[in-house]
């Protein structure tokens, strides 16, 4: 289809001002958090309404042109990068709160509706949204839902398909589905489950129910020093051990306290090889005594120094370091590349001088930032895009990664989705019948395979590429994406 085509057809359910397709207008959609792959779409709209997205999606169905949903674009996977030959379907003007019911204890919400505007909204009631992804002043409600995002506060308080209990969308045949409910709750098939993290590959979400709690009465960080990385990683599995479930309980290595210091001043101690931040939240009494039992179980895995928040100014001092190690990354690097994997706590510490090692044998740097309670990785390795080879040796190094995940037990990602990134290393995790059910469920809601395609799952033929590919030491390109 020509892009004029598409764009009078399109204007033909929408108002002129909500279909844009002029380059200048859809540079800003070109890409979405991961900026190394860019790519202009055909058209991008930008409905007001859900009537007006589902008439989108019948249009766009019956031109056989592609739709790629979008949200805030701070996902890190290039989940919402465009389609050449498709449509950007923009969400960010669905982004009003409907509901705050507080004695349901749930909010229903339009899917541009900012993830921190939930619990702002719901804070005069006691109440918040416990998933905080680092983007939360930023990232949008539908966004999470599509890559099962989750946060500093996940170990205690769940991802995000812990915490929404029902979805409302439309397939890309116009079809509407209502998937979960306000009841804790529903007889049938778990398809809420399903969708959540489906990446855009299934339906468009148009509204979202999630649960709220109560705000904790009282929480206090630990910030604990450790001379040696394996012995922090080994104090994260003993926590758990203890029967210990901290609201947070989060890991930083030296190279990234280093970088974030300077730029949060959290008051990280810089002579330690890791800290471990854990926090305890409740009542009063419940956290005095879950901090001591804490500090019990730092002091005997041989922390060498720490230290408890005082002041709840001092608490969110220490969680701003962690929240902001990467624009932190982007000040001491000219690029970085943000990984997501996940692998058995007890893993941790081999999994840290695994890629020391790595950094030597691909002459880069990487720092580490780990959501270490639910061992999810976030190792960011640091590079220069206009350094001839940086490029490509960043992607090999972060493909090493999930492979060596994928080996220690774990998975290839945890909160940021596959997109294009990680499609690759779906070949190493997944077996090719595993592949095949997964665009079997694919097809069972997209048969024409329009939203958002060539995300998440590998062809046959890109595995076995891959696989050649990697038995010679070459790297597979990501899809027909131009890079930077």
């Amino acid at each position: 289809m020509k892009q004029l085509d598409v764009a009078a057809a399109l204007r033909k359910v929408l108002p002129a001002d909500s279909v844009l397709s002029r380059d200048e207008e859809l540079h800003p959609y070109e890409c979405d958090g991961l900026t190394a792959f860019r790519q202009l779409p055909m058209v991008v709209v930008l409905p007001r309404t859900e009537e007006e997205v589902r008439q989108v999606l019948v249009a766009c169905r019956s031109l056989e042109v592609p739709v790629v949903a979008r949200g805030s674009g701070t996902g890190l996977s290039g989940g919402a990068t465009p389609h050449a030959s498709g449509v950007v379907l923009s969400l960010a003007r669905l982004n009003r709160i409907l509901e705050i019911d507080p004695l349901g204890r749930i909010a229903r919400l339009q899917p541009g509706v900012r993830n921190l505007q939930v619990s702002d909204a719901a804070a005069p009631y006691g109440l918040h949204y416990a998933p905080d992804p680092s983007s939360q002043i930023a990232c949008s409600i539908g966004g999470n839902v599509a890559e099962n995002s989750g946060g500093v506060h996940c170990l205690k308080y769940g991802l995000t398909v812990h915490n929404v209990l029902g979805i409302r969308g439309y397939t890309m045949d116009g079809e509407l589905l209502e998937l979960g409910s306000r009841a804790p709750d529903r007889p049938g098939l778990d398809l809420l489950a399903l969708a959540i993290g489906s990446e855009g590959l299934l339906l468009v979400v148009t509204e979202v129910i999630v649960k709220l709690v109560p705000r904790p009465q009282f929480a206090r960080v630990i910030m604990a020093s450790f001379a040696d990385v394996c012995e922090a990683g080994d104090a994260v599995a003993a926590i758990i051990a203890a029967g210990i479930i901290p609201a947070g309980l989060e890991m930083m290595d030296r190279k990234a306290t280093a970088a974030v210091e300077p730029f949060v001043k959290a008051g990280y101690d810089l002579s330690a090889e890791a800290i471990l931040l854990a926090e305890a939240d409740g009542t009063p009494e419940e956290v005095a005594d879950q901090i001591a039992e804490i500090e019990g179980v730092l002091r005997a895995a041989g922390a060498t120094a720490m230290t408890v928040s005082n002041t709840e100014a001092e608490r969110l001092r220490f969680w701003s370091g962690r929240k902001n190690a990467f624009p932190a990354a982007g000040r001491v690097s000219p690029d970085y590349y943000c990984m997501d994997g996940t692998i058995p706590r007890k893993n941790l510490g081999p999994m840290l001088k695994a890629i020391e090692d790595m950094e030597t044998r691909y002459s880069l740097r990487c720092m580490n930032v780990f959501h270490a309670g639910d061992g999810n990785l976030h190792p960011l390795i640091l590079f220069d895009a206009n350094a001839p080879g940086e490029w490509d040796r960043a992607d090999q190094f972060g493909a090493e990664i999930l492979e060596l995940c994928v080996r220690l037990g774990g998975t290839i990602t945890g909160e940021h989705g596959v997109g294009i990134e990680k499609i690759n290393s779906m070949c190493v995790q997944f077996s090719e019948a595993e592949r095949a059910a997964f665009f079997a469920v694919k097809s069972a809601f997209d048969a024409a395979g329009l939203l958002n395609p060539g995300k998440a799952i590998p062809t046959l033929a890109r595995c076995a590429e891959y696989g050649k590919m990697h038995v010679h030491g070459g790297a597979l390109p990501h899809p027909d994406l131009p890079r930077f």
